[in-house]
């Protein structure tokens, strides 16, 4: 009982906040997603990066290791996917890259802060920084056969990530009053990602949702075992460990669905991977969070 309520604890309030920008789309009020989104990407997500990184009072090495563990867990997961997608005679283009990259922002890091506090918090930005250089580099070449090394260079996101690495590596800090205005801004982030997440599922059309049950389940299945034996491999401390399996399971992101109707690949059957893959999350995650919880 008390191992269900803890789980409950950690993963309602992120299930309720989607619930309201669901919710909030279906009562047919304005959610202007392109603004919201564009404010959380290049202000907030950054802020929280940085100051997360730069306050963390994580190991160096522990974090250096927790990144080597991140790039593993998605070269197997694309290995493994491209297997998948060969076997199964399915588009490159449309499906391997929403099998690799997961929801490591708007779920992953509200979930490990929940669950493991401050130091999952320095973690999960690790991993979202990983995931976000891998997405606008290798995720935009298989999406459209084209380098995104400038796209990426460009990213908000990834400047904060090195900035934040910096400041860490060195033991810098910014004056408290800067440091104040960065946590407010930051603080902006969980909630808007949360509630965008719902907006976005509330929109999308799903498509082949057959294919997109087996294919999710087959993902978060993958995913937890990748990041469990990766856990084990690189010797992670409970908090690390558990935050590596926690993100590597995330359900599809969004991201994948806008980079499929961008560059004109299969962006319904995305969709429905999207939407049917977050909905699963709903059993899956707590159900994963119970497991790591008994560690």
């Amino acid at each position: 009982m008390n191992l269900a309520l803890t789980v409950l604890e950690i993963v309602a309030p992120v299930f309720l906040l989607a619930g309201v920008g669901f919710a909030w789309v279906r009562l047919g009020f304005e959610y202007r997603i392109q603004f919201v989104t564009r404010l959380a990407m290049t202000l907030a997500v950054p802020c929280l990066i940085f100051t997360a990184l730069m306050k963390t009072e994580l190991d160096k090495a522990a974090i250096g290791w927790f990144v080597l563990a991140a790039l593993a867990g998605h070269a197997l997961l694309a290995l493994a996917g491209a297997a998948l997608v060969r076997v199964m005679q399915l588009e490159r283009r449309s499906y391997l890259a929403p099998f690799i990259f997961g929801n490591t922002g708007n779920l992953g890091i509200p979930l490990s802060l929940f669950a493991f506090g401050e130091a999952g918090l320095g973690y999960a930005v690790a991993m979202l920084a990983v995931s976000a250089v891998l997405s606008f580099t290798f995720g935009i070449y298989l999406v459209a056969g084209e380098g995104g090394g400038g796209k990426a260079l460009r990213e908000p996101m990834v400047w904060a990530t090195l900035l934040g690495a910096l400041f860490l590596w060195q033991g810098w800090q910014t004056p408290q009053f800067l440091t104040n205005a960065l946590d407010l801004i930051g603080q902006m982030a969980i909630p808007l990602m949360l509630i965008t997440l719902g907006v976005a599922v509330a929109r999308l059309t799903p498509g082949k949702t057959g294919l997109a049950v087996l294919l999710s389940l087959i993902k978060v299945t993958l995913s937890a075992a990748i990041g469990w034996g990766l856990g084990l491999a690189f010797g992670l401390d409970y908090t690390a460990f558990g935050v590596l399996v926690l993100q590597l399971a995330t359900p599809v992101a969004v991201t994948s669905y806008l980079l499929a109707e961008k560059f004109e690949a299969d962006a319904q059957a995305v969709a429905g991977m999207v939407v049917v893959s977050t909905l699963m999350s709903v059993a899956a995650l707590p159900l994963l969070l119970s497991l790591l919880l008994e560690l």
